[in-house]
């Protein structure tokens, strides 16, 4: 069996990030646990001072199948590009004459909600597009 895994984003702003991510990934915001109607209710429940509220933010695959994404906040900023970064693959199981197609579509939903485009790369049969987040990470759609 497989060990699962999270990927956590260090960030400045949780509730942008995860906002953005959702969008790029079609994921959803994680439901509070069971029992409280929002995380703010949980947080006061268990002692969370409310000065730390804004924290953390967590986006899980509604599906299932994808990794669980946790946002948390830092203090200092983004410095170097990234050593490693998430491949979007939007066009897997795409015919080969639409792949351009859907990667762009998904290109243009991502700098409407704040990406920015870095490169495109169309080598060896594979078509790709580098762009950042909202915060600078590198990502590519494919």
């Amino acid at each position: 069996m497989a060990t699962g895994i999270q990927v956590t984003f260090d960030c400045a702003s949780v509730d942008r990030m995860a906002t953005f991510w959702a969008v790029a990934l079609g994921y959803v915001k994680q439901p509070p646990p069971e029992g409280h109607d929002s995380w703010e209710a949980f947080a006061a429940t268990v002692g969370i001072p409310e000065s730390e509220w804004d924290k953390m933010s967590a986006l899980i695959d509604p599906d299932g199948a994808g990794p669980r994404l946790l946002f948390q906040k830092v203090p200092e900023g983004k410095t170097a590009k990234n050593r490693v970064h998430l491949d979007v693959n939007i066009s897997k199981g795409v015919p080969a004459d639409q792949r351009q197609e859907t990667v762009q579509g998904h290109v243009r939903k991502l700098v409407d909600a704040g990406a920015e485009r870095v490169e495109i790369l169309d080598e060896h049969g594979d078509y790709w597009v580098v762009l950042q987040d909202v915060e600078g990470n590198e990502f590519c759609v494919q």
